[in-house]
């Protein structure tokens, strides 16, 4: 079965609403923190749809109210500096990740807006969701969750060989690896389904993220179903409760920074420190690495080594492997650096943004890294034209009333999906990237 958008009947009611202007552009600071742009909301076609529930519609709140403080939420690895630090650096490094953990609280509740509203189906947007923090956002963040979330389950799922007719294909063991996962949703679609078969799932997050989502975990049955937990013989749980196992999904809690430095190659006096344990992490499989807004919130030399880690250290060149980045662009014209700017009074610093900072860059970022099979990007207005049917359009337009096109071509403009992967020469595995090759990319800049 493909991942494809909804089909549900197009031509529902339109409600009336406000109109929806993204006060960021015009006015000059008011505009959601990232994780409501920034969007970690994920659908698939084959999960249950939950109807639209009464959520209040606040306006967008000011950058300059941090809302949550250090809540909950993925480090994914981000932010601070590394080793060597002394005391009021430490500090200052934790509170910047607490900062930017905040982001997965917003971005769990961006989720279940879409999905409330009817952009998504995702019948596991709830339960991993705080329990009283359901907001409805604007219409226009609620279109980019969409339009990000189904874009990424396109790439899934030409992985995963759910559009091919190759039995081959869709038979080969394969792995996917989410870096930064958070609350994500897309590891209980994703298992829950009959169709996917002989997949292992990995997610690695900071400590305290994991620790939170297995909360939920152990709280929902749900979830459990979903990941084939039936008794206490299907899930191993760390007496610290931040890190979980099943035969098919395993929640690593890892700051992705130790990767970084073990992967590191700079002259430096002393050596770089082994590389972390990551548990039942298979380097023979065909594998799928995810990075959504994870990696940008790492120095450069950071996240490239991140990357290297996986492409060059942990994975043997003959393994055919692919990586999808979904990150923020452009940030050199008066969007982006009204963006930069107010996201820095917030603490929050996306330090590959200028590095990386058009959709040729992370073509480019993507060979370097040895994904010479293909490399392609296309930001989220380029994906909502060219990806998503006319019938489609229709019926996301009817769930509410964006009036503000220019201004969501503008949003959708400085956000992109890339994508590259690697061909590797196992036999059994040669062509499991193959499905990428006819997704349509978005040339120049």
């Amino acid at each position: 079965m493909a991942i494809r958008s909804d089909q549900r009947t197009a031509g529902r009611p339109r409600r009336k609403e406000a109109c929806c202007r993204l006060q960021w552009v015009k006015y000059g600071g008011e505009i959601d923190n990232p994780a409501s742009i920034i969007i970690t909301a994920q659908k698939l076609p084959f999960s249950g749809h939950r109807t639209s529930s009464a959520m209040s519609a606040p306006q967008i709140p000011n950058l300059n109210t941090l809302r949550r403080g250090g809540g909950r939420g993925r480090l994914r690895g981000r932010g601070g500096t590394s080793a060597g630090e002394d005391g009021h650096g430490l500090r200052a490094t934790a509170a910047k990740d607490r900062v930017v953990q905040g982001t997965d609280n917003d971005a769990s509740v961006s989720r279940l807006s879409a999905v409330e509203i009817g952009y998504l189906e995702d019948p596991f947007a709830r339960a991993s969701t705080s329990p009283g923090s359901e907001t409805r956002r604007l219409p226009i963040i609620n279109r980019g969750t969409y339009v990000r979330t189904t874009a990424i389950d396109r790439l899934v799922a030409r992985f995963l060989g759910l559009e091919s007719t190759n039995s081959t294909t869709t038979e080969t063991r394969k792995q996917i690896i989410s870096l930064g996962a958070g609350s994500d949703t897309r590891v209980f679609r994703v298992l829950s389904q009959p169709t996917v078969r002989n997949l292992v799932y990995h997610e690695i997050d900071f400590p305290v993220n994991t620790a939170a989502k297995i909360k939920f975990i152990r709280a929902a049955p749900l979830l459990q179903r979903a990941l084939g937990i039936k008794g206490p013989n299907d899930i191993s749980i760390s007496d610290t409760g931040d890190a979980l196992h099943t035969p098919t999904y395993h929640l690593h809690p890892l700051d992705l920074r130790t990767l970084a430095a073990s992967a590191s190659t700079s002259a430096e006096p002393a050596a770089p420190p082994p590389p972390p344990s990551l548990p039942d992490i298979d380097p023979t499989l065909p594998t799928l690495l995810i990075s959504e807004c994870c990696l940008i919130y790492l120095s450069p030399r950071e996240a490239a080594n991140v990357v290297d880690y996986f492409t060059k250290m942990l994975f043997p060149a003959r393994v055919p492997l692919g990586l999808v980045l979904y990150e923020p662009i452009r940030p050199d014209d008066a969007f982006g650096r009204t963006m930069v700017a107010n996201l820095a009074t917030r603490g929050i610093q996306l330090q590959t943004l200028h590095e990386y900072a058009s959709l040729e860059a992370q073509r480019r970022r993507l060979r370097e890294h040895g994904l010479d099979a293909g490399q392609a990007a296309a930001d989220i207005d380029f994906i909502w034209e060219r990806w998503v049917s006319e019938a489609e359009k229709e019926r996301v337009a009817g769930l509410e009333m964006l009036d503000e096109l220019e201004e969501w071509r503008l949003l959708a403009r400085h956000y992109c999906v890339a994508w590259g992967w690697r061909r590797g020469a196992a036999e059994d595995a040669v062509g499991v990237f193959d499905g990428w090759r006819d997704i349509e990319g978005q040339s120049g800049e």
